[in-house]
């Protein structure tokens, strides 16, 4: 199972970012796809969950309304849409799934939202 996140970088807040996870080793189309953040000194959390056929999604309080998780099990692909930003936001962002019981994280990609 590899999972890849891509999309992050410096915004300014008010901006938008479009986060990417490319998934391989695993039939993406069975199984639920989660993004998580870690911010400095803050424990990981969860974000966003999206289940394995797209039409069920749940969101962290804070992100409700902001932010869209979707998928593309074409393209074994899953994203989540960022829009009015928040220095808060600021993050290390982690793309999640379990696979036969098994934890699997991306590496993560870092979004900044700062002036």
């Amino acid at each position: 199972v590899q999972l890849v996140e891509s999309g992050g970088g410096l915004v300014q807040p008010g901006g938008s970012l479009r986060l990417s996870c490319v998934a391989s080793g695993f039939t993406f189309s069975y199984y639920a796809m989660n993004w998580h953040r870690q911010a400095p000194g803050k424990e990981r959390e969860l974000v966003a969950r999206i289940s394995s056929g797209g039409g069920t999604t749940e969101y962290e309080d804070s992100v409700k309304g902001r932010f869209t998780i979707s998928r593309d099990n074409a393209k074994n692909t899953v994203y989540l849409q960022m829009n009015s930003l928040k220095p808060e936001d600021t993050a290390v962002y982690y793309c999640y799934t379990v696979v036969d019981t098994v934890n699997h994280w991306g590496q993560g990609t870092q979004v900044t939202v700062s002036s």
